[in-house]
């Protein structure tokens, strides 16, 4: 099934915020998944499932006051976040929903255990992102937490949806959680009850494309960006690599006159997100 594209109000309550990496947690525990459901074309190989939007809104309703303390003395979360070497926005994503679930006072989940691998003799089967108690139904839960930026062409089936790397497809992601991440049923000398995949970040649709027909998996409760290979005539500027998972307050850039390969952002007109893409890298990638 499909659906169209509507404009709506969206619940994007990190804007808000003043200092970026506040913002940046705010959207990762405000934003929805960018599915809101599991495609029928996935093979199931072990089920998982998603949280629903309004799960999301809860949880930020009940952090939102502890994220104003934050963004007045946002010296904790920075200190937090300092012990991450690594630039990648997706362990930077991890680390965030870390820092709010070790914060459970102002939301239901006791942390077990986070990075659990499972290891059979010299072998590493795999690894576990978190592993939590649900305090409200006693249930141990499993979640593997992910942030993507994907790329639709075409009529936006499955396979058609590709990350900055081409081998990264939203179909390979998902065939890997349910092949590989939620092959384990327990964990911490503990059984596992349920298996959740939180996947965020943003999706993107052709630009050139009007008005496209969305698959009924994709969740239009959240701002999807758009993407082409052509220079659109407002103004942008481009995004900071750790702006993707929110762009910061004030602008981190002058608007952008020489275009490279990267995310823009305009506050002014729709689409707010634009992803260029350098067409002779699109093509040399095929």
């Amino acid at each position: 099934m499909i659906k169209a594209i509507s404009q709506k109000k969206y619940f994007e309550p990190w804007t808000q915020f003043k200092t970026p990496i506040v913002r940046q947690l705010a959207f990762c525990i405000a934003s929805p998944n960018i599915l809101i459901s599991i495609p029928t074309e996935l093979n199931i190989k072990n089920d998982f499932e998603l949280h629903h939007n309004h799960e999301w809104r809860t949880y930020y309703d009940s952090y939102e006051i502890r994220l104003h303390e934050l963004d007045q003395a946002p010296h904790v979360l920075i200190d937090f976040l300092s012990q991450l070497k690594s630039t990648r926005l997706g362990l930077r994503f991890e680390n965030l929903l870390w820092f709010w679930l070790l914060d459970d006072a102002y939301h239901p989940y006791r942390l077990l255990g986070h990075s659990i691998q499972k290891i059979n003799g010299a072998t590493t089967l795999g690894e576990l992102d978190f592993v939590v108690l649900n305090t409200i139904s006693n249930e141990i839960e499993h979640w593997e937490v992910a942030l993507k930026f994907y790329l639709g062409e075409d009529l936006l089936y499955l396979d058609q949806w590709f990350g900055l790397n081409r081998q990264d497809t939203l179909q390979r992601k998902l065939r890997h959680f349910t092949d590989r991440q939620f092959q384990f049923s327990q964990a911490l000398e503990h059984t596992i009850q349920r298996k959740i995949a939180v996947i965020k970040g943003q999706l993107f649709i052709p630009f050139e494309q009007n008005n496209p027909a969305l698959p009924d998996w994709i969740n239009t409760e959240r701002r999807l960006g758009y993407w082409g290979t052509k220079i659109p005539s407002t103004s942008f500027y481009r995004l900071q690599r750790q702006e993707w998972l929110c762009q910061n307050n004030e602008p981190s850039s002058e608007t952008a006159k020489w275009w490279t390969n990267g995310l823009y952002y305009s506050g002014k007109s729709e689409p707010l997100f634009y992803m260029f893409r350098n067409p002779a890298i699109l093509l040399s990638a095929t």
